[in-house]
């Protein structure tokens, strides 16, 4: 009988101790991931903080919004009013002359934003409003930029000429005196920075895009270059934007937080956004699956504004020179435009700070 042929044995197992991977897993999970396993499968995201929306909605407060002569409503910064100095003001819907976002039978809004839908004629009067509101001056002159979701800031010396294209940026400043820099919003986060000791002064546009890139610090140290800004001498307020409570986003804008930020996970949130009336009306809407095994509508909800806040402190500034003014703009919309909460077809808000002559 034939002896069975010898099967060729495997590779030789390596019997070597393994490694302690402890350290590693360390620096992951300060990253907000976990490494990798051998059976191939990507690293996952720690998990985060689960609430329900109850728990990010908030009461509806008074921002404060100051009511000038000319009627147009514009949110002071409280640590600035005594800045004599300085003029600085976000503005709200409220005291313009468009009609075209207006409620039926509602007064004006305070649109500052060339969109499609409003005359350009209507957008230039609301912006000297604004001006005037701000300053004393319809004519003061305004400086503008072309908001691109970057982390690109120029330094502006003059007034944007009628009729020319002002440049691309996303973050603008000076210390030149009688020029009012300008970004717009309607969710994205606008971010007011003044140096009390230099008198100069700077205005973000923080979207989550320029956020992720950076966009205040960056801008803070192009402040410190072209002005010598010592942060200890910064005081700066981030205005109206879309809350935590309404901004729902993908995995793909965790992601790149975390490939920025140690803190990521710390901006984010998990919302169940399951709809309560299938929760409670469970007969209406019976199929095969188990009874719990249906799919939860879980959100992440980002804070673009805390953020931000974050990226000021990381700058140098210090905390309690930092004010958030305003509140939500998709919460507020009496009072704001929101983009998102509009679907689209929303007006613009113009922050603005200025140096007096």
């Amino acid at each position: 009988m034939p002896r069975p042929r010898a099967v060729p044995s495997a590779v030789e197992p390596d019997l070597r101790p393994l490694p302690d991977l402890r350290p590693l897993d360390e620096l992951f999970a300060k990253a907000g991931l976990t490494r990798a396993r051998r059976d191939g499968r990507p690293s996952q995201p720690a998990k985060l903080d689960q609430v329900l929306p109850e728990e990010l909605a908030k009461p509806a407060a008074d921002p404060g919004i100051r009511i000038a002569p000319n009627g147009v409503g514009f949110l002071p910064v409280q640590q600035w009013v005594d800045w004599k100095w300085l003029w600085h003001g976000f503005s709200t819907r409220l005291g313009g002359a468009s009609r075209v976002y207006a409620a039926d039978g509602a007064q004006g809004d305070l649109n500052v934003g060339f969109t499609a839908d409003d005359d350009p004629a209507v957008v230039s009067r609301n912006r000297d409003l604004l001006a005037e509101a701000v300053t004393g001056s319809a004519r003061t002159s305004l400086a503008t930029i072309r908001q691109i979701h970057s982390n690109r800031v120029v330094v502006m010396d003059e007034a944007s000429e009628p009729g020319k294209k002002p440049p691309k940026a996303d973050g603008l400043m000076t210390d030149t005196p009688g020029l009012l820099l300008a970004v717009m919003t309607a969710d994205c986060i606008p971010v007011l920075v003044a140096d009390r000791k230099r008198q100069a002064v700077a205005a973000f546009h923080a979207g989550w895009r320029g956020t992720v890139r950076r966009i205040v610090e960056a801008g803070i140290g192009r402040m410190r270059m072209e002005f010598g800004s010592r942060p200890e001498d910064l005081s700066a307020a981030i205005g109206p934007g879309i809350g935590q409570c309404c901004y729902s986003v993908g995995e793909e804008v965790l992601f790149e937080f975390e490939s920025q930020f140690a803190y990521a996970r710390e901006l984010f949130v998990e919302v169940d956004e399951t709809d309560p009336v299938r929760a409670k009306y469970v007969a209406m809407f019976l199929n095969q699956r188990a009874p719990g095994h249906g799919p939860r509508d879980i959100r992440l909800h980002l804070s673009v504004a805390e953020a931000n806040r974050r990226q000021l402190l990381a700058a140098g500034v210090k905390p309690g020179r930092i004010e958030m003014v305003g509140g939500c703009t998709s919460c507020r919309q009496d009072l704001y435009f929101s983009h998102r909460a509009s679907k689209g077809r929303a007006g613009r808000m113009m922050s603005v700070i200025g140096i007096r002559p």
